[in-house]
């Protein structure tokens, strides 16, 4: 059994059932019925709140047991999502198939990370959103959640050369909040906060 499918084959919800804050706040971009793609979604908490707002949901995660969670939870709430087992490491979108990209503390090696990420953008059609929220540098050594290797936390620095070929930057922030999604993300922590629009 994988890391992550121990993680979630636990009780209850590791990250909660509520949608992330920032995610809840700048969904206002997406067009009504949008066609979003949210990969490293785990248990769903994002997916099926926006399958709640109306979108065309597809949750993307290498674990089998957190996808199983996403569609109960979908179904406990009335709504249908799409889900997908796959590793960010190879997967690649169709081009152009996404009206918006949703990544919420999903934190990758760097060996790969500019790869991946470079991937997904180019599956947003022109004009897509993507929203981006993950743990900072300075968040290592805080209680509140994330990886323990710094090379897998980011800056809007590494995000502007991860994304600055396909994607202009609509609103960038590094900073405090102070987090409270389920037993995994508790107390103030450091973010880094990205939203980019797809060229042409």
């Amino acid at each position: 059994m994988s890391f992550w499918d121990e993680q979630f084959g636990a009780k209850g919800f590791k990250y909660g059932t509520a949608p992330n804050a920032f995610v809840a706040d700048e969904a206002m971009r997406f067009a009504p019925g949008s066609r979003v793609l949210v990969p490293g979604d785990g248990e769903g908490r994002n997916s099926v709140w926006l399958a709640e707002q109306g979108h065309a949901v597809t949750a993307l995660d290498q674990s089998a047991v957190g996808l199983a969670k996403a569609r109960a939870l979908a179904a406990e709430r009335g709504v249908t999502i799409a889900t997908e087992q796959a590793d960010l490491e190879t997967w690649t979108p169709a081009p152009g198939a996404w009206d918006a990209i949703v990544l919420t503390y999903v934190h990758l090696p760097a060996a790969w990370r500019a790869k991946a990420h470079a991937r997904l953008a180019h599956g947003l059609r022109a004009g897509g959103i993507l929203l981006l929220e993950a743990f900072h540098p300075r968040q290592l050594g805080r209680a509140s959640g994330g990886p323990k290797d710094v090379t897998m936390l980011v800056t809007l620095e590494q995000l502007h050369a991860d994304f600055g070929g396909a994607l202009v930057e609509v609103l960038g922030w590094e900073g405090e909040v102070t987090l409270d999604e389920g037993p995994g993300h508790q107390g103030p922590a450091v973010v880094t906060r990205y939203v980019g629009r797809r060229r042409g």
